[in-house]
């Protein structure tokens, strides 16, 4: 992982997905955020529970960096494995700002506020790779967090 006073030019990974996934969303979840801190990139998510804890929870165990953005008013409300809490007040509207904080995303399951920031990425241009989760043009499907990474590294490959 990159150190030092150029943290803010890592490569930036956001995860979205679920608040109340099924327990094999949360072990692909996890396995992401653990590939993302191994790949020296920065976890960036809305730093609750379900498919947001688990990917930040990976990236911890591999000493990464994971910036939430909440969309209470308060920190407090970030999952543990939250290093960098961003609360916002803005509810659901902070489904942006997840997707703005992020050069590429990964879907993990999810219902409508995983719908609205695919949607977001898409106003945004960003890409947006996904597992198990919606079945709409904008998300190109992968079958593992493994292909994710690969996804991602080829992604990044022609982008400073």
């Amino acid at each position: 992982m990159q150190t030092g006073s150029n943290n803010f030019l890592q490569k930036r990974v956001g995860i979205i997905g679920g608040s109340s996934p099924e327990p094999r969303h949360l072990r692909i979840a996890e396995e992401l955020g653990k590939l993302i801190a191994q790949n020296g990139y920065i976890l960036v998510n809305g730093g609750l529970k379900g498919v947001m804890e688990a990917s930040a929870k990976g990236a911890k165990s591999k000493g990464g960096v994971v910036i939430g953005i909440l969309p209470g008013k308060s920190a407090q409300d970030a999952n543990p494995y939250t290093d960098v809490a961003i609360p916002t007040g803005l509810g659901y509207l902070r489904n942006a700002l997840v997707v703005l904080n992020a050069d590429v995303l990964v879907a993990v399951d999810g219902e409508y506020g995983t719908l609205s920031e695919i949607a977001y990425a898409q106003v945004y241009g960003k890409k947006v790779f996904g597992i198990e989760t919606w079945d709409i043009r904008g998300v190109i499907p992968v079958d593992s967090p493994q292909a994710a990474i690969r996804n991602i590294e080829e992604y990044f490959k022609d982008r400073p």
